[in-house]
């Protein structure tokens, strides 16, 4: 029985599965995780105990098992556009477009602060922080990372200033987004991690969760070669929380 999950599908083909994730849902299976994932929901979506692999080489089988077809992942609190391959070759082609950097990804997000300029790019490597467990930073020797963003609004709430950015990005370091944010000084609304506790706290009185949403995806259909641009529009609850500050 598939897991009774609220996953919305926003595109589907013989080979390839996209789904509108979430907040609060995790996507990867983990000893540390409680509850239903993304990746438990997939693997009983797509049969993958009874699938019988001919032509595919040992190597690849158990990494499409391992995966459960989850091509990328997301941060449990951030929602949007997530990507799942429905058999292996579809599996090695979409990792090896990640890795090539094909695949284009955009994001919304909500930041703390008016940004200056309107536009830019932050290039700066990131790494895990030795002395901070499961956080990462900007750290000399660190993995390349790029991120571009623009500002598309403007909000200010009992005196402070927020920004709304599409953000687009190169690499796909782990907390990227949220790290560079958080580097220029204008951390990610919401965010318990990199916003620092106090302003974190007064956040999640009028904004209960990280304001990041993967909104946009194009990507190369493993088969046919054509180009295909999906994108996901903000949840419910992150277009009230921009009605607020807009009123």
């Amino acid at each position: 029985m598939i897991p009774s999950l609220p996953i919305s599908i926003l595109y589907e083909d013989d080979d390839v599965l996209i789904i509108d994730k979430p907040s609060g849902l995790v996507v990867n299976r983990a000893q540390s995780v409680k509850g239903e994932t993304v990746q438990d929901w997939a693997e009983e979506r797509f049969k993958i105990h009874d699938l019988r692999f001919k032509n595919v080489s040992q190597e690849l089988e158990t990494l499409f098992r391992e995966r459960s077809g989850v091509v990328h992942r997301l941060d449990k609190e951030t929602s949007g556009i997530l990507l799942l391959a429905k058999h292996s070759s579809a599996l090695e082609n979409l990792l090896s477009q990640f890795k090539s950097r094909a695949v284009e990804k955009e994001y919304t997000a909500l930041v703390h602060g008016e940004m200056v300029p309107k536009s830019g790019t932050i290039r700066a490597p990131i790494g895990r922080l030795a002395w901070r467990h499961g956080f990462f930073g900007i750290v000399p020797g660190g993995k390349r990372a790029v991120t571009h963003y623009t500002v598309t609004h403007s909000y200010t709430r009992q005196k402070d200033r927020y920004s709304l950015l599409n953000l687009k990005i190169e690499t796909g370091r782990t907390h990227q987004i949220r790290v560079h944010l958080q580097y220029i000084g204008h951390p990610v609304v919401g965010d318990l991690f990199y916003s620092g506790r106090k302003r974190s706290r007064q956040a999640r009185t009028w904004c209960p969760r990280l304001f990041l949403h993967a909104s946009k995806v194009r990507f190369k259909q493993p088969v046919s070669g054509e180009w295909v641009l999906i994108e996901s529009n903000l949840t419910e609850e992150l277009k009230e929380i921009l009605d607020k500050l807009a009123g």
